[in-house]
């Protein structure tokens, strides 16, 4: 049992590690809505390290991802990803390949 307490402490950091980890991730309420659609309420989840979010709309799922050099691609539900591009327009919304959010967008 000489080596019983260092198992112990490794244990124990591995939970700690863990319960870090498993920090829920950043959520924001915004205005969302699918060109030409009319607005609705939708969510934002941020993924932690910033490059990644997802939009909420209804019962669909959007997933973005920005690779960190001005390349953003976009996957809706299941389907596969693919390239898009971000629009501001005059009405505050940020817009991307047809999926537009409004509202304080915290992708700063």
């Amino acid at each position: 049992m000489r080596y019983g307490w260092r198992l112990s402490i490794a244990l124990l950091l591995a939970l700690t590690l863990s319960a870090f980890s498993a920090r829920p991730k950043p959520m924001a309420d915004l205005r969302c809505r699918q060109l030409p659609g009319d607005w609705q309420r939708c969510q934002m989840v941020l993924a932690t390290d910033g490059n990644a979010w997802t939009l909420m709309i209804g019962r669909q799922t959007i997933e973005f991802r920005h690779d960190g050099h001005g390349q953003i691609t976009m996957r809706r539900g299941a389907g596969g990803w693919r390239a898009v591009e971000a629009h501001w327009y005059p009405d505050a919304s940020l817009c991307w390949d047809g999926i537009c959010a409004r509202e304080p967008i915290p992708l700063d």
